[in-house]
């Protein structure tokens, strides 16, 4: 039986990441994932910007793609969208990658090459460290899955149906309709 072979974090801040593949760290584990394809790159930059304005004006924090985040002392992830209120980055240093905090709110656009497994598992990573709510992105089918902390059965909405994403405590006021997401 062959045994894994487990990274520190010093271990994965030094890999270089070669062109067209993305890591995180999962307990020590690297993943080495595909890079995004267009359509996913279309939205989470879309997405993002819509919410840097809504986040930058009102000085709640800062809403960033693509960033390293370490959940814990094992655990890098990297989510497509995440706000990080201006509360939980008091204090820390913003030179340091990765940035040693989960974020407040963590949204992921599923890829078809993403298996079930895996993502219920990044959910709990993230709820883990104390992020307050999580959204997966449903391209193909236009759904939105919300994990919150403590609950077991995700919130599923859709945009057929015209849903909004929207996180009351998280951060008031913004709204933005699913089918806006995957316009």
């Amino acid at each position: 039986m062959a045994t894994k072979s487990l990274l520190s974090i010093a271990d994965y801040v030094g890999l270089d990441e070669p062109a067209g593949v993305r890591y995180e760290l999962s307990e020590g584990e690297l993943i080495v994932s595909p890079s995004p394809n267009l359509f996913h790159n279309e939205i989470r930059d879309e997405f993002n910007a819509r919410l840097r304005v809504f986040v930058k004006a009102r000085k709640l924090g800062r809403a960033v793609s693509e960033m390293d985040l370490q959940l814990s002392e094992d655990t890098v992830r990297r989510p497509d969208i995440a706000f990080i209120s201006a509360e939980s980055l008091e204090g820390v240093d913003l030179g340091r990658v990765p940035l040693p905090l989960a974020p407040d709110l963590a949204i992921e656009i599923v890829s078809p090459s993403d298996r079930a497994a895996d993502l219920l598992l990044k959910v709990a990573q993230y709820l883990a460290a104390g992020t307050k709510a999580v959204w997966l992105l449903y391209p193909n089918t236009r759904l939105a899955y919300r994990y919150l902390p403590g609950r077991l059965e995700p919130e599923v909405r859709s945009a057929d149906a015209g849903h909004s994403f929207e996180e009351r405590d998280v951060l008031p006021g913004f709204q933005l309709t699913l089918a806006q997401i995957f316009e």
